[in-house]
């Protein structure tokens, strides 16, 4: 029975880049010994590492001003890199989901820092709105997508001071003009790979500004960006061994974007899946979306049962899994069910989903 992922993250990957990276496991650039057992100093691997970030570079027309980075540690690891690198007096943060939240926790241990708008209080259903953005802030931290909750701010914002994205759960979805941003970083289990490598796209000129801090001032070496930004491009996130797994998978899916058409193209197609599924959710009498309409997410869309229908909510987990659909429990959170539709997750699978839950109502009412 065909499976269907819709896992919020590790996630589907391009079956291209699986494939690949599986030849490559075997034996790597011709090279006779596997991707897992090289060393990083083979000039076929800084190729590898040259042409993911001119991949990164071209799919989101990123300026020569900013550099790309690849670390280790997760998104969660560049909660406390963000202001270690970049608040000397004063962070503002927008709290949208537990992630964000999150960031700004961290935050704190480095200076003051103020949340200027949460939608905790309708347990981050929407985005905040009419919210004034401190300008006397060294940065204003946003979470562009937020996996639990099913929220998402799908345009690139004006901000006043320097602007800084979290954007692990929707990068490649959609064009982004970088230049609005101080920095922007993710994870790349997502949209662009396996768990294991954070991407880091940061404006040069940002770097080496922390002055008059008490606390961690020096940065600690592999904490601060100027570590893996090198001035040689070979030695570029090379300051130690890097992921190179997750960075040559990451390679073979930004190759599947372009081949897709860029990010122009995974805009379309994420739009229309998106559009799929939410229009069963609101014209099928037993589901119920939980984000405000105009804030729904098209990379994770997040659903219920209808209040009349509570009680079949194990009963459709079931029959949804009878079918080959993977991942569809909600976090806990939230409840109900969670379809992630990255990149990777195709129109059709988004169809069966939607197949199942009509027949489950067919079944049922």
């Amino acid at each position: 029975m065909k499976k269907y992922n819709f896992n919020a993250g590790p996630c589907v990957l391009p079956k291209e880049a699986i494939e690949s990276t599986i030849e490559a496991i075997r034996d790597f650039d011709g090279t006779g010994i596997g991707l897992l057992e090289i060393s990083h100093r083979t000039p076929g691997w800084e190729r590898v590492m040259k042409e993911t970030r001119d991949l990164w570079r071209e799919l989101l027309n990123i300026p020569e001003e900013y550099e790309i980075l690849f670390l280790g540690g997760g998104a969660s690891t560049q909660f406390f890199h963000v202001p270690a690198n970049m608040l000397n007096k004063k962070a503002a943060y927008l709290q949208t989901g537990v992630w964000a939240k999150k960031a700004a926790k961290e935050a704190k241990n480095f200076g003051e820092t103020v949340v200027v708008a949460s939608s905790e209080d309708k347990n981050y259903t929407y985005i905040p709105k009419n919210y004034t953005i401190p300008t006397d802030a060294d940065y204003f931290h946003i979470t562009t997508n937020n996996t639990i909750y099913g929220t998402e701010i799908k345009y690139d914002m004006d901000c006043p001071i320097n602007l800084i994205a979290d954007m692990s759960s929707d990068i490649m979805s959609r064009p982004v003009d970088v230049k609005k941003y101080a920095m922007i970083y993710g994870g790349a289990q997502k949209n662009v790979g396996p768990a294991g490598v954070t991407f880091v796209i940061v404006r040069k000129d940002l770097l080496g500004k922390i002055t008059d801090r008490q606390y961690m001032n020096p940065i600690p070496t592999m904490v601060d960006y100027r570590t893996h930004a090198a001035e040689e491009e070979r030695n570029i996130s090379m300051f130690n061994t890097p992921p190179v797994f997750a960075i040559f998978v990451m390679h073979e899916t930004l190759k599947w974007v372009k081949k897709m058409g860029g990010v122009e193209a995974m805009n379309k197609i994420n739009t229309k899946k998106a559009e799929t599924l939410y229009n069963e959710i609101d014209r099928n009498s037993m589901f119920v979306g939980t984000a405000e309409k105009e804030d729904r997410s098209i990379m994770n869309v997040c659903f219920v049962m209808a209040d009349k229908y509570k009680d079949k909510e194990a009963a459709f987990m079931d029959f949804a899994k009878e079918r080959g659909m993977v991942g569809i429990k909600g976090h806990r959170s939230v409840g109900g069910f969670r379809a992630s539709i990255y990149n990777a997750c195709s129109q059709e699978d988004v169809e069966a989903l939607v197949k199942c839950m009509q027949d489950f109502e067919a079944a049922n009412k």
